[in-house]
């Protein structure tokens, strides 16, 4: 079973499930153990850290239970606490795996240039920053980053993964005092998204340059120069997926380990 998801996740402890604290697996495989009866274990799009939101998350489960799924979204929404809801409820093919099959993940995140903040039906999803940011240098910066690199120097680091990702898009979009950066790529490790934004709105914020966002692929670690923008601002708005009969090709592409080609090499990375 294939599952759309949003939440808010001020007041979970990120997606994952951990012993002890509120996270958004945790609330959802409850909810849903109970009205199945039987173990529900969910396996998500992508992990998002405590205090980020999401719109367009996507998650699966096995399960060899009949159900109606008009039926099932209605019952969920009275088992669910308010601040999070499966919007979503379909039989998938057998190969659709949430994670493994997904080709991009899009987020968006929320600023406010606002000289009085986030207003306040907005301020857990919204964050505050100096009215006057330059745009123009923020999207130079960002144009700069994208294409398949390491992004070393702006995840955390977990052992055994690889930091190498395929930017598609980074932009930012501004209406009236709201400045929303749109960041796409087939995967992001560990606070990436936060960290491009952080290092972008020094940009903005007349700090750094454009060149020295671009120099930061070259290293090879986490950059302790960057600045992690806050996770309240953040939101997975969508996850794309192929086509049915090409799910299971999707799934070994995914499993492979990438590098950074060497110059000369060709990329298919734009």
């Amino acid at each position: 079973m294939r599952l759309g998801i949003s939440y808010d996740g001020t007041d979970f402890t990120g997606w994952a499930r951990q012993p002890g604290l509120r996270t958004v697996q945790g609330t959802l495989e409850e909810s849903l153990s109970k009205v199945f009866r039987e173990t529900i274990q969910l396996t998500v799009a992508g992990r998002t850290d405590a205090g980020v939101h999401a719109e367009g998350q996507v998650a699966h489960f096995d399960t060899t239970a009949e159900l109606d799924a008009a039926k099932l979204l209605h019952r969920m929404a009275r088992f669910l606490p308010k601040d999070v809801r499966i919007t979503d409820i379909r039989t998938a093919p057998a190969e659709f795996d949430a994670r493994f099959s997904a080709m991009r993940r899009h987020y968006a995140y929320r600023l406010t240039t606002a000289p009085h903040g986030a207003d306040p039906l907005h301020a857990r999803s919204v964050v505050a920053c100096k009215p006057g940011v330059d745009l123009a240098a923020m999207r130079a910066a960002s144009r700069n980053l994208l294409g398949l690199h390491n992004f070393a120097a702006f995840c955390r680091r977990r052992e055994g993964a690889t930091t190498v990702r395929e930017l598609q898009r980074f932009d930012w979009v501004r209406e009236g005092e709201l400045l929303t950066a749109y960041v796409s790529a087939d995967a992001f490790c560990w606070s990436m998204v936060r960290s491009l934004v952080g290092a972008v709105l020094a940009v903005g914020e007349g700090r750094r340059t454009p060149d020295w966002v671009a120099s930061l692929l070259a290293e090879t670690e986490r950059s302790s120069s960057v600045t992690v923008a806050p996770a309240h601002g953040l939101s997975l708005i969508a996850v794309d997926y192929p086509a049915d009969a090409d799910l299971a090709a999707r799934n070994a592409e995914t499993r492979e380990v990438r590098t950074v080609p060497v110059s000369g090499e060709g990329c298919c990375g734009g």
